[in-house]
């Protein structure tokens, strides 16, 4: 049998509600603010006091029009009124029947709606033997469900009982179980009975189930609560006893204490059950127990370590510079890069920060760098030296098997900086080197690495650390040590040897004064003009860094202070040329090295060494023999190979230069390069070991004002070598007006001071034939061509 039902139409005003459905005999209180539904809600008191209300499709929309709201709700009294503070009306309604919105008019400033009001036949819906079966179905099924979940009162039940109207019964049960809004509206917009109590039912059922399954939590959880609840008491009697035997280490104690901090922290899940269970296995172990040190040892680690403590960042990019101008004169292309990082790290704080590697030659200032760039950036400042390390536990910590096993110089870095994204200075990287119990360098590769060190695990710890906020520096005296892989992984920034003019500013605002004050002195005690810091510089020093002119200005101002302790009267110390020799001695270096006069089969070079450059005089001598080729000095491979091809090439010109085509036979050809206990090596020696053979064949000098370097083939070509820079800055503090070099070197002319340029003549060469016409004078000729 079909259910019917008729409809009756009303003319009432329309409030749409946001987040709340009303049903038919339902009584419902809430707030009225919006100016539409105020107006209304006046508009219903003189009507009947009736209203029609319907939900909101969207809770957030604040000025709702026709399709923002549904068009089935329900036709309500209102039962009370209170006016609020604020414009805010409280009302209070009791829903009287389903209506279905047929047009809508808001010219009045609400909604005024045309509704039809559905009106149920009872006698019809009784006589339904299915929707009984119906009824029954439904009444047990919410008895359950408030069983189950207790949320609802039970003495619903009666009322429920006694219910003859099912339109009611339907819409009381859906007015008290937890319904979605979309659940609420379906059952609100279903007119047919028979379907809207199998919507009910399927819907109690579903809700049953999931009832079943909170209970079922809820007891689990209960039964764990009961297992912590006796596991605190048999700790608190294991303490009584503890006590009561005298024992003075209260292990549980330390274990809530850990327990505390390892709730402080905000660490990834899989690391915190790592900590959980060995606090468990600490607490669990005896007072007497060797093993007791071993895991507080590791505990105690663990919570040093800043998880969560980071410095903040405070970017001046005018304030860095200032920074770095103070403490460091010249390398502007050094401090440029850097301010170049400061500016992009204030723009994008997601930058992941490169890896800076600054090589140069000892006592250039890599050191004092990094420091300057922690200071910039108000971060905390780490420095470790690798210089000896070969172990890579060094690295990586030792895992905790080992006896006296500890974490790695990473770690223990951390701990120092107490925070996790400090300017971590990795010094002498290059003087690693791997023996039997592993290679630290490979180590390295991990931490250097952005993509892997957010997960750094070291043997000790076992755990994954994030390094990835740290801003590593690392610094070297040359790159040849340093293996491949771990040189793909920074970015190099050269920082080059000074030359006298930047020495002598460094001595006058920085090194001198510094002394002065280390040997308790009074500012400005004492004085020296430019001249004499100069001889300082070049009698008594030769280094690319000022490291041994700060210890030679010490040895001045140790003697100084010695006087003044003996004569108290001294107001200052003037300190000129002609007293050199009294504080420091008979000068140390003398710059006679590239001589007074052009020499036969004498050629002044250029080479690098990774404390900076150095002129290298190459000198031969022909004699009678069988052919052999001599090579003194202590030279390497490359530079004993570079000394064949160099004769290789004259024998094929021989010709041209008037030399007997068989003296690779008849003549002993003897090349030495002095200094003899210092080794040398690479190919840079080429041209010059050519020039110096042909020189000694040919009897022709070359001039001694002349200094060059670059690599040469078996068919005279000229290729290019590096530490340009450090090489011609040591031709200039020797003296040399007139420099040879590779053409394909002359971009490196970019990086040289314009002080230096000037003093200097530099020719680009790009074949022997250049370097001759350049370099080798006619035999008996005194000038230079």
């Amino acid at each position: 049998m079909e259910e019917k039902y008729t409809t009756v139409e009303h003319e009432l005003p329309l409030i749409p509600l946001r987040g709340l459905t009303i049903f038919p005999y339902m009584i419902l209180n809430f707030d009225i603010g919006r100016p539409i539904s105020l107006k209304a809600l006046d508009e219903a008191m003189l009507q009947e006091e009736l209203v029609f209300l319907t939900s909101q499709k969207e809770a957030e929309v604040d000025e709702p029009e026709e399709e923002d709201f549904y068009h089935v709700g329900t036709i309500c009294k209102v039962k009370q009124m209170i006016k609020l503070p604020g414009d805010t009306v409280r009302v209070l309604v009791e829903g009287v029947a389903r209506g279905k919105v047929k047009s809508i008019d808001k010219e009045d400033g609400y909604f005024r709606s045309i509704v039809e009001e559905v009106v149920f036949d009872d006698d019809d819906m009784n006589s339904d033997v299915e929707i009984e079966a119906f009824v029954r179905n439904v009444f047990d099924a919410f008895e359950e469900y408030i069983n189950i979940g207790n949320r609802v009162s039970p003495e619903i039940l009666i009322s429920l009982s006694d219910m003859e109207n099912v339109d009611r019964f339907i819409d009381t049960i859906a007015a008290n179980i937890y319904l979605k809004s979309n659940q609420k509206q379906e059952i609100l917009e279903e007119f047919d009975i028979k379907k809207r109590l199998e919507l009910i039912y399927t819907i109690l059922l579903d809700e049953i189930d999931i009832l079943k399954i909170e209970k079922k939590i809820t007891l689990r959880v209960k039964k764990q609560m009961n297992k912590v609840q006796k596991e605190y008491y048999l700790r608190e009697q294991l303490k009584a006893i503890q006590k009561e035997l005298g024992d003075e280490e209260d292990i549980n104690s330390e274990a809530d204490e850990y327990r505390e901090k390892l709730r402080k922290l905000k660490i990834p899940k899989a690391t915190r059950e790592k900590i959980s269970k060995e606090i468990e296995k600490f607490s669990r172990i005896s007072p007497v127990s060797p093993d007791v040190s071993v895991s507080r040892g590791y505990l105690d680690t663990i919570f040093s370590l800043p998880w969560n403590k980071e410095t903040r960042d405070k970017i001046d990019i005018v304030n860095a510079k200032e920074i770095l101008d103070k403490e460091h004169y010249g390398l502007e292309k050094v401090k440029e890069r850097i301010l170049e990082y400061l500016a992009i790290r204030k723009l994008s704080k997601s930058l992941k920060g490169p890896i800076i590697c600054l090589v140069g030659p000892p006592g250039v200032g890599k050191t004092s760098i990094a420091k300057s760039i922690a200071c910039a950036l108000s971060r905390k400042f780490v420095r470790i030296s690798l210089g000896g390390v070969r172990d890579e536990s060094e690295i990586r910590g030792h895992r905790r098997t080992y006896v006296g096993s500890m974490p790695g110089r990473i770690i223990n870095g951390l701990k120092e900086a107490e925070t996790k994204n400090p300017v971590f200075l990795l010094d002498e990287i290059d003087k690693m080197s791997s023996d039997y119990k592993g290679d630290p360098t490979s180590a390295m590769l991990e931490v250097l690495d952005p993509e892997q060190n957010k997960d750094f695990v070291d043997h000790y710890l076992e755990i994954p650390f994030d390094l990835s906020k740290i801003l590593f520096v690392t610094t070297a005296n040359s790159l040849g040590n340093i293996p491949r892989p771990l040189l793909d992984r920074m970015e190099i920034i050269d920082v080059s040897g000074y030359i006298v003019e930047e020495k002598l500013n460094i001595a006058k605002n920085h090194l001198l004064p510094k002394q002065i004050k280390e040997h308790a002195l009074k500012e400005d005690f004492i004085k020296m003009d430019d001249e004499t810091i100069k001889d300082i510089i070049d009698k008594y020093t030769r280094e690319a860094g000022v490291r041994t002119l700060e210890r030679t200005l010490g040895k001045i101002c140790r003697k100084v202070a010695r006087k003044y302790v003996e004569d108290p009267s001294i107001e200052e110390f003037i300190i000129t040329q002609d007293d050199l020799e009294e504080y420091l001695g008979k000068d140390v270096y003398r710059h006679s090295a590239i001589g007074n006069k052009p020499e036969v089969g004498i050629v002044t070079g250029l080479a690098w060494t990774s404390v900076g450059g150095e002129t290298l005089n190459v000198e031969v001598n022909i004699l009678k023999g069988k052919g052999q080729v001599v090579l003194t000095g202590k030279l390497g491979d490359v530079m004993k190979e570079s000394a064949r091809t160099a004769i290789s090439y004259i024998r094929s010109v021989a010709d041209q230069f008037d030399i007997d085509p068989d003296f690779y036979q008849n003549k002993d050809i003897h090349i030495h390069i002095p200094e003899g206990a210092v080794p040398k090596d690479g190919p840079s020696a080429g041209i010059t070991m050519a020039l110096a053979v042909i020189s000694a064949l040919t009897n022709r000098p070359v001039p001694n004002n002349i200094a060059m370097t670059g690599e040469i083939t078996l068919r005279g070509k000229v290729l290019a070598v590096g530490g340009v820079r450090e090489k011609l800055l040591a031709a200039h503090r020797a003296g040399i007006t007139k420099v040879l070099l590779p053409r394909e070197c002359e971009v490196y002319l970019d990086d040289i001071p314009e002080n230096v340029k000037s003093t200097m003549e530099f020719v680009l060469v790009d074949s022997m034939d250049e370097v001759l016409e350049h370099a080798l004078l006619k035999v008996g000729e005194d000038n230079e061509n």
